[in-house]
């Protein structure tokens, strides 16, 4: 088929750019020749952020960025730049924090229109037509007709988004006290929903790294009102249509407070994080539920988002073709009743009962999101038969609306692949092993970092951000780094691979060398080399994904425990004392952060095993929940410190260790187990 219209996205691997590559706009990837390009034509910049799975970033295109009499507007007025988030974070950290300052609310499609320098006076979220017309030709005039009214608020916005990515260099050097922090987290809990787990509010987002550090706080302090609440939501999310029942994977977040209707695209990181939220919620429980969670989860995750080199796609899309042959949210997911009724037959009675086909589980145009709101044996008691019958019946019901849902047009795939979320997938495999013992997914997780290590990981020991054709185009991002090192942390502490171990180190100590900032400690989102628009940014809060920064500094709190010789501690407290005071004012956007400060002000350990049976002894302990210790093993004699001079003939002996001083070694488990509690 010819397309009327081909602008210079052609050229990009983005499936998200491509997808704009044959709009009327005359569209230009993110490039600082673009910007030269609006110098030297006196023209302003417009520039649209969105990714590929992003439902009203489709809404904008197909209401504005596709019609002839906008891109006219647009053509003859502005030099107009996409860009894929997912591909230059380090560009949409930059306006999002420009269009929160001017409108105290960011999303996407993220639309900003700059001075040719790149420095924004508008922006905005998704517009309609009629208002995205006039809006950009009132800009137009004013520029014209009042250039210093705008190159001043410009200017004045420049220095504000500056401002606000400074860290306050604290006086104290202490880290935050155990009392400090049970506080912050009995303020933070006034905001949980305790009927449906999250919190009070919609839309929910599921938001992993803080039921992470929550998971390890309350057992850590056995405060079991708040694992109880952890638990609670963990049940609502699994038993929610954000989660898919049919075949497995989480969406993104759901519209309302109950975790019933999603925003339907499915994301890698959402995926991986919960993998390892899930197991570690399992080795706590023993939920067979939660189990059920993270097989399924990864076998969505396997089955369509992993390519033939053991590499993981970054996301579907939310929107899919229905029957008109229209793109339509969620269109692949939904049912009608009646074709319920016809497809299930003698079964639809239980499978209404247990994916509420009623006015619970109703979402819009007759059609129903499953979610579920029992438990196995209360269907069980309430159709009189066997758990394991209302188990048989469900299976049979999946198989048969998964043949049919098959058949639908499937939600759009973005393939490109992207190291940071790589990482997080890889730690979660290592997080499913580890608790679950599933030898497919250590075997996963080793295929897929030795891709990441050949494919991402360059000669001079820098990484790759992307991955797509069988290129990789822009230099990695702190967060490439850091998810990258901790999950080769975790895989050697599955495996006792040194290589990885040593991988990671290498990694971390590019990380050093080329993205710290010496004033405050902390690590700038981009490497040193990197070209930038008004700031180097640093990462700090933590959101859907943990920043940047608090996975870094877990990590390198780790490898201080391997590499005592290093000052990875201390980098680690100085980063920590110097964004604390941030901890008490926003707990929940800094909860990756406060491991650290348990780390710190609880007893943390280093559990060395050194013999022949260090593997079988390391996997048995591992199937505990320990948040507070690192493992190291071996058969005999190592370099590595914590293996040093441990090595006895004839027996497998366990070394109980806080900070280098260790306890007697003994070869009973148990002991230590018990030891650890």
């Amino acid at each position: 088929m010819s397309n009327k219209h081909t602008n210079a996205l052609i050229n990009e691997s983005s499936p998200y750019l491509l997808q704009h590559a044959h709009n009327p706009v005359n569209w230009e990837p993110w490039s600082l020749n673009a910007l030269e390009k609006a110098k030297r034509e006196n023209k302003l910049v417009l520039i649209s952020i969105g990714y590929a799975a992003c439902h009203w970033c489709h809404v904008m295109e197909k209401e504005c960025f596709e019609d002839e009499e906008v891109a006219k507007i647009m053509n003859e007025n502005f030099v107009n730049i996409k860009i894929d988030r997912e591909e230059r974070p380090d560009i949409d950290h930059l306006y999002m924090d420009a269009v929160q300052m001017m409108t105290g609310r960011g999303g996407w499609p993220l639309n900003v229109v700059t001075l040719p320098d790149g420095r924004p006076f508008w922006g905005a979220t998704y517009v309609k037509k009629e208002d995205w017309m006039k809006v950009l030709l009132e800009l137009t005039r004013l520029y014209k007709e009042q250039p210093d009214k705008i190159n001043g608020y410009a200017k004045d916005l420049a220095e504000g988004i500056k401002a606000i990515n400074l860290v306050e260099v604290g006086s104290n050097s202490e880290v935050l006290t155990e009392d400090q922090l049970d506080i912050s987290v009995k303020k933070w809990s006034r905001y949980f929903d305790h009927n449906y787990g999250g919190y009070n509010r919609a839309p929910k987002f599921m938001m992993p790294g803080n039921l992470d550090f929550l998971l390890h706080y309350a057992t850590t302090k056995k405060n079991d009102d708040l694992l109880e609440y952890v638990n609670l939501t963990l049940t609502k999310m699994a038993y929610g249509g954000i989660f898919d029942h049919l075949a497995g994977g989480f969406s993104r977040y759901s519209v309302d407070g109950k975790w019933h209707v999603p925003h339907f695209e499915k994301m890698l990181y959402d995926n991986g994080q919960l993998i390892s939220l899930y197991s570690k919620a399992y080795a706590i429980t023993n939920n067979a539920l939660y189990k059920k969670v993270v097989e399924e989860t990864i076998a969505f995750v396997t089955t369509e988002l992993m390519d033939s080199t053991n590499a993981f796609y970054a996301s579907l899309d939310a929107d899919s073709l229905n029957e008109m042959g229209e793109l339509e949210e969620g269109a692949y997911y939904v049912w009608q009743k009646a074709e319920l009724q016809t497809l299930l037959g003698d079964k639809y009675a239980l499978f209404k009962d247990y994916y509420n086909i009623n006015d619970f589980g109703l979402w819009e145009h007759g059609n129903y999101v499953l979610i579920r709101d029992t438990s196995d044996e209360k269907i069980a008691e309430k159709h009189k038969i066997s758990v394991s019958e209302v188990k048989k019946v469900i299976s049979e019901c999946k198989q048969i609306l998964n043949k049919v849902r098959n058949n639908r047009k499937r939600p759009r795939l973005d393939d490109k692949i992207l190291c940071s979320w790589n990482g997080l997938m890889l730690k979660g495999l290592t997080d499913a092993y580890r608790f679950i013992k599933n030898d497919q997914y250590l075997d996963l997780a080793l295929k897929n970092a030795k891709f990441i290590k050949e494919t991402f990981i360059r000669k001079d020991g820098s990484l790759y951000h992307n991955h797509k054709n069988g290129k990789s185009t822009i230099n990695g991002y702190l967060e490439d780094y850091a998810s990258v090192i901790d999950a080769f942390l975790g895989l050697y502490e599955i495996t006792f691979d040194e290589n990885w171990l040593n991988e990671a180190k290498a990694l971390t100590d590019y990380c050093i060398a080329n993205f710290t900032d010496d004033r405050s400690g902390l690590f700038f989102f981009t490497p040193k080399q990197d070209s930038y628009i008004i700031r180097r940014t640093i990462e700090k809060a933590d959101n859907v994904i943990p920043s940047s920064n608090s996975i870094m500094a877990k990590n390198l709190f780790k490898l201080s425990r391997f590499f005592p010789d290093e000052d990875y501690e201390k980098i680690t407290q100085k980063m920590v004392v110097n964004l604390q005071q941030s901890f008490e004012k926003d707990t929940a956007s800094y909860a990756n952060w406060l491991h650290l400060v348990l780390y710190f002000q609880k007893p943390f350990y280093e559990i060395s095993i050194v013999g022949e049976n260090y593997k079988k002894t390391a996997s048995d302990m591992q199937l505990s929940y320990l948040p507070n210790v690192v493992f190291a093993g071996a058969s005999a004699e190592s370099e590595l410190s914590l293996i040093q001079n441990r090595f006895v003939a004839n027996s497998t002996l366990i070394y109980l260790c806080e900070h280098g001083s260790c306890k007697l070694p003994t070869e009973d488990m148990a002991q230590v187990l018990d030891q650890l509690k």
